[in-house]
């Protein structure tokens, strides 16, 4: 069987290719990223001599390019992964949130209505977010049911792109799943995102900014825990579903911040990390608080999330501390740049 995981040079991709690759020897599993700022290939390096590993650098709403693949490779399952994923970057630039999120998925869905036709043995897999579901108040979750309210152009553009494979699927038979899942951590997160921020502005001893007083809620998940899922679903999901995936994890900004300070001096002799901490000017529309309810069947088939959120923390503070290579690599001109964008201001105040 052919496999393709696209985004699979990205954070959570370079996980599931990693546990694909390893599982399914006897599949080919090909990875195909554009390479941009998130996407690593020093993220697979250690899966990139495996005789089932090919990987293809492309855009994937280059149409030309995702049909020569596709004739080289025919997939039998696609996992879709390759995303603008970060809600800051989409306040800054929305049209390529759109170009990637919406016309990447539609430029594949396109290829699997041609190719496809009529199969039933072929899978079209969407991994999206709970980001889709808009903001909760202090109480309740997020439910099979719920009723998408995006209200980022990132979580607008995931949206769209749920909306276009559930078209698909209704509109041409083509088999898929969905899956929204809450706020991943671990290895290998590039270093706009919330932990891996504070973990590389504690090792560089550098203010740790924070949105507005760190009140808004998100649900973690361990990105272990997450493609364990993903692999589940793929195997016996029902075509035609979505499923939420969570580990039950509803956390506060400041709350994870301090832990990991807590965490980082309890690691490496540190005293007073949580001096660092800084409160800065909130971004637009930020939604205050997102909580899952993981779907039951995901429990059925014998999934349950595996590692507990502060031993996640220690062994994610302890991989950035172990791999300065990595992170000085990805720490590039480009991201300092942008980095200063986001923040610079807001941390002069």
């Amino acid at each position: 069987m052919v496999i393709w995981i696209t985004g699979g040079a990205g954070f959570i991709g370079s996980h599931l290719v990693r546990l694909l690759i390893h599982k399914y020897p006897q599949d080919r599993i090909v990875v195909v990223d554009a390479l941009t700022y998130a996407g690593n290939l020093a993220n697979l390096a250690d899966v990139a001599q495996a005789p089932n590993y090919h990987f293809h650098k492309a855009d994937i709403a280059d149409a030309s390019a995702m049909e020569a693949l596709w004739m080289a490779y025919p997939p039998q399952v696609i996992l879709h992964l390759a995303a603008e994923s970060h809600v800051d970057r989409s306040i800054l630039s929305p049209l390529d949130f759109v170009h990637t999120n919406v016309l990447g998925t539609v430029t594949l869905l396109e290829l699997a209505r041609r190719f496809w036709k009529g199969r039933d043995d072929v899978l079209f897999y969407q991994v999206s977010t709970d980001e889709v579901y808009g903001s909760l108040s202090d109480e309740g979750f997020f439910e099979e049911g719920t009723p998408y309210d995006p209200r980022s152009p990132y979580s607008a553009s995931k949206a769209a792109a749920d909306h276009f494979v559930r078209a698909y699927g209704h509109t041409y038979g083509i088999p898929y799943l969905i899956s929204n899942c809450g706020n991943n951590y671990g290895p290998y997160q590039f270093p706009e995102k919330l932990i891996p921020l504070t973990i590389l502005n504690l090792i560089k001893r550098q203010p740790i900014p924070i949105y507005g007083r760190g009140e808004n809620v998100r649900d973690w998940i361990h990105v272990h825990d997450h493609v364990r899922a993903i692999e589940k679903l793929m195997l016996s999901g029902k075509r035609g579903h979505t499923y939420l995936i969570g580990a039950q994890n509803p956390r506060r900004n400041i709350e994870v911040v301090t832990l990991l300070c807590d965490l980082y001096d309890e690691l490496t002799g540190q005293k007073d990390s949580r001096s660092l901490i800084t409160f800065v000017t909130d971004r637009p529309g930020h939604d205050y608080r997102y909580a899952i309810r993981p779907s039951a069947h995901l429990f059925q088939i014998g999934w349950k999330p595996e590692i507990p959120f502060e031993e996640g923390l220690r062994q994610t503070i302890q991989w950035y501390l172990d791999n300065p290579d990595w992170v000085s690599g990805v720490q590039t001109g480009s991201y300092l740049a942008y980095y200063e964008l986001q923040y610079g201001s807001r941390l002069s105040e």
